[in-house]
């Protein structure tokens, strides 16, 4: 069993990365699923390579997508450092999506039957380190009297499960629907992509957990975007879409 010192070691660093904290957008960012890496004490979790580097570790191309969004929104970016497959940052503590003993068509040995010691370390160390730091910059820009829009950006696969998804750009939203909704408006002016609401996942599908954590509670405007990761596997990709996406959520909150 690991305990909570033992999951992170000095040599991995923190859990949470936080750039642009000086930003003076109104955008906050938020990418839950940045990285692919997991702990060195975590081993790999009984995994191959293949389903390592697949999307049940992490979303491809959100991280680099984040960052250029970022730069055009002068926004301020909160990222997790460590793979999902540790802890979902996305998904509560109770919920048994946060350390998945099976995801799409891997099986997952080293999440399999941990204990409620294991669940409260990788909790301990993960999780509440990395929703913290999100809390703490909402509340420090609270204090300089900076207005904040939380903007959670993530990727998902072409097929799921042998089905191809046609959906490009997914805005999603819980209770709170005031900037999906302008940026669907938005959207429905003129897009090359394929925009559509609560797609692929939704609410029900219990992907909107940092939006009623941060967003909800606090009154703030928020959202959370969907994009295929197909479209974002290279620079180029990544640039059209950082543009595209930056220019709907500009126009979005000009709008209101």
């Amino acid at each position: 069993m690991l305990l909570r010192s033992d999951i992170l070691t000095k040599a991995d660093g923190d859990a949470v990365a936080v750039e642009n904290i000086d930003g003076t957008g109104q955008v906050v960012l938020v990418c839950e699923h940045a990285s692919r890496t997991l702990p060195l004490n975590a081993g790999d979790l009984g995994l191959s390579e293949e389903a390592l580097s697949s999307h049940i570790a992490w979303d491809p191309g959100a991280l680099a997508l984040s960052r250029l969004l970022s730069v055009r929104l002068d926004a301020v970016l909160v990222f997790q450092r460590f793979s999902r497959l540790i802890y979902d940052c996305n998904r509560p503590p109770e919920s048994p999506a946060a350390m998945p003993e099976s995801s799409e068509i891997y099986e997952i040995p080293g999440n399999r039957d941990l204990s409620v010691a294991e669940r409260y370390a990788r909790t301990a160390a993960l999780y509440v380190p990395f929703h913290d730091r999100v809390a703490a910059v909402l509340a420090d820009r609270q204090a300089k009297s900076r207005p904040s829009v939380v903007v959670t950006v993530h990727s998902f696969t072409p097929v799921y499960m042998g089905e191809k998804r046609t959906v490009e750009i997914g805005i999603l939203h819980d209770e709170d629907s005031r900037l999906a909704d302008s940026m669907l408006a938005e959207a429905a002016k003129g897009s090359d992509f394929r925009v559509e609401r609560n797609a692929p996942y939704g609410p029900a599908d219990g992907v909107t957990h940092s939006l009623r954590l941060h967003g909800l509670p606090n009154g703030l405007m928020n959202v959370m975007i969907e994009v295929r990761n197909d479209l974002i596997a290279d620079e180029v990709g990544q640039g059209v879409m950082a543009e595209y996406l930056a220019g709907l959520i500009k126009a979005s909150l000009d709008a209101r």
